[in-house]
């Protein structure tokens, strides 16, 4: 009897220094997830063949033409043409928040980490933009060897960015994003979506096949944090007195009201999304995601 893979502990997974290391950790657990589904891969329909390269997926290894020619060769299919994605990393400082033993953006850069490291192995073509205001970095979609190296030295950089400002980001990503392919958002989207709705909708409207995952810490969901005390606000600097027990119940309702309007924000904007927690195993977060990475979006209007 096969034992079922048991996925990894964020704490222990973000405890590792190494970025890549991380990314290639979780790349093998969604992998596992996707052999243990009835999902076989992204494509259905087959095109022709590439000749193997090391990492390559060996489901796909034609056998009888390695027989044949002592070479080895992988199918290639109709829907495994290359995609073009924009990695859209938030490092404002709201991103540095963080309730357990790391923040918002240690989850979410080990996110985008993973993301690249798997669409490069499927050949896909990434590029990566980090906005807090504006873009404060941004690495242009290649597939090359050594690429996946200047999207870690950027991702490791620290969130040390202000307020955010996701219109003017998301102008920003416009701009630069020229050909149209699947641009991935991250971020805790904690700000009014009214700000940033049509500029979102304009990368719809581009043809731009968008995705957005919100990234939370457990505690911005239920206010569970124990004790009254000050907090700060990390954008603005702005110090407010808390009693969570008081504040709860009306938090919560805020809170929930505040989701509500981002989702209409989405599929005005015909956004797939994903919610996900800082306390969730990031193979199994992205199983979901990852799998429908080369569907078209559906929700579009």
């Amino acid at each position: 009897m096969s034992q079922q893979r048991t996925s990894i502990d964020p704490d222990a997974l973000l405890a590792i220094r190494d970025l890549e290391l991380r990314a290639r950790i979780v790349v093998e657990g969604i992998w596992a997830g996707l052999h243990r589904s009835p999902y076989h891969g992204f494509s259905v329909e087959f095109s022709e063949y590439r000749q193997y390269s090391p990492g390559d997926d060996l489901r796909y290894l034609d056998w009888k033409a390695l027989a044949r020619t002592d070479r080895e060769y992988l199918k290639i299919f109709e829907d495994e043409t290359n995609l073009i994605c924009t990695l859209a990393l938030d490092s404002s400082r709201s991103m540095s928040f963080g309730s357990g033993a790391f923040p918002k953006f240690e989850y979410a850069r080990t996110l985008v980490a993973t993301l690249s490291y798997f669409m490069l192995q499927q050949r896909d073509v990434v590029g990566l933009a980090r906005f807090e205001d504006d873009i404060s970095d941004f690495v242009p979609a290649r597939w090359r060897p050594g690429h996946l190296k200047w999207l870690l030295a950027s991702l490791e950089r620290p969130a040390n960015g202000e307020a955010t400002d996701i219109a003017r980001s998301l102008r920003a990503i416009r701009r630069v994003s020229r050909k149209r392919g699947i641009i991935v958002i991250v971020s805790d989207f904690l700000s009014d979506p009214d700000t940033w709705e049509r500029a979102l909708s304009h990368l719809s409207t581009m043809g731009h096949d968008v995705r957005a995952l919100q990234v939370l810490d457990p505690v911005e969901l239920d206010l569970e944090f124990g004790k009254a005390a000050y907090w700060e606000d990390l954008e603005s600097g702005e110090s407010i007195y808390v009693d969570p027990n008081e504040m709860r119940s009306r938090y919560q309702e805020r809170f929930q009201k505040r989701q509500k309007r981002l989702v209409e924000a989405f599929l005005n904007c015909g956004v797939r999304y994903h919610t996900i927690q800082t306390n969730e195993p990031l193979d199994q977060a992205l199983l979901d995601f990852v799998r429908e990475l080369r569907s078209p979006n559906k929700i579009r209007r």
